[in-house]
């Protein structure tokens, strides 16, 4: 299998990537041979971007339990070095929780300086990878990171989920009012919500869970929120506690501010019937100065390696540093709803 020509990443720009390869691209089907649909993931995909960031989201058979056999952790490390090696990137990993796709994140050293990994064991049905980094062009700024993968069977649980990575944000007081002296941070937080958008200047139109086209009533249950009266509504629940906090989408901002209408480009759903259609569930949140620096959000076709598509957020550098030093006034919470 070819490789994919390297992208010409424009000067000045820190590209930050969110994968949901579906299951990890399956099982090695001979020890020791990756499959094709990682191949092509890693290799055509991935590799191309040249990212400085990546959040996965289905690190199915790239990390294991403490009871797996040592033919699946032998297997998981193989497939974990690959990616490293590959990307020329440095991986971590979360720890396994209660649901069978863990998630990571890739970071490349060149860009940032690498703080310490932090483990969230509790609430979450998939814990996320937490990660502090530091832009290397301007140290002094930390800069919180994760990549997380919302519970897909309970909205209750997106909800507590959602909840607990307010606590990142916190760390950031990334809402417009924080006290003047507090030291400044950033957050980046992008994963498969598995929850959908607040349909206000979505182009899609929200999802008709009572029509008879819905025929898995179980994916009803895990996405929709059934009403006094009886009838089906989305879930948002992810992105109004993120908006809520003062968080922002990369995308929107994207489609609002920079004329990239594309932005908004669905990202799941295309690849199963009888479930709603396509939807916008992958998602990135940005503290109230990074959303500014962004310069180009795209959303790259997987299908036939993928039932996810991959999102790419491109940032200036030099409006990045900008933010981080609070050279400007942050963005008010929900400005980005239409």
């Amino acid at each position: 299998m070819s490789t994919s020509p390297v992208e010409t990443v424009p000067d000045g720009v820190v590209r930050l990537v969110l994968m949901n390869l579906e299951h990890d691209g399956g099982p090695e089907e001979t020890p020791g041979v990756l499959p094709d649909r990682w191949r092509q993931a890693y290799e055509e995909v991935l590799l191309p971007l040249r990212p400085d960031w990546v959040g996965l989201t289905e690190l199915t058979y790239s990390q294991t339990r403490s009871d797996a056999s040592s033919e699946e952790k032998a297997s998981a490390e193989r497939r974990w070095e690959a990616a490293q090696g590959l990307l020329a990137m440095r991986g971590f990993r979360a720890k396994m929780g209660q649901g069978r796709n863990p998630v990571g994140v890739l970071v490349r050293e060149s860009t940032f300086t690498i703080g310490a990994q932090y483990h969230h064991p509790q609430v979450y049905r998939t814990p996320p990878a937490n990660v502090l980094l530091r832009l290397r062009d301007e140290p002094t700024v930390p800069v919180v990171t994760a990549a997380f993968h919302s519970a897909f069977c309970s909205p209750v649980a997106r909800e507590a989920e959602a909840f607990e990575l307010t606590a990142l944000v916190d760390k950031v007081k990334a809402h417009h009012g924080a006290e003047p002296g507090r030291p400044r941070a950033a957050c980046w937080l992008f994963g498969d919500t598995n929850d959908y958008p607040v349909p206000a200047g979505e182009p899609r139109p929200e999802t008709d869970w009572n029509s008879p086209g819905i025929t898995d009533l179980v994916h009803r249950r895990h996405r929709a929120i059934k009403q006094p009266e009886g009838t089906w509504k989305s879930s948002t629940i992810v992105d109004e506690v993120m908006l809520d906090c003062g968080m922002h989408d990369p995308a929107r901002y994207a489609a609002l501010h920079l004329g990239q209408p594309q932005a908004l480009s669905t990202t799941a759903g295309f690849a199963r019937a009888g479930q709603g259609g396509e939807s916008r569930i992958d998602r990135g949140y940005m503290d109230a100065w990074t959303v500014q620096a962004v310069v180009s959000v795209r959303v790259v076709d997987m299908s036939g390696i993928s039932d996810h598509h991959v999102l790419v957020v491109d940032l200036s550098r030099r409006r990045l540093i900008e933010g981080l030093r609070r050279g400007f006034a942050p963005l008010e919470p929900w400005a980005l709803i239409a």
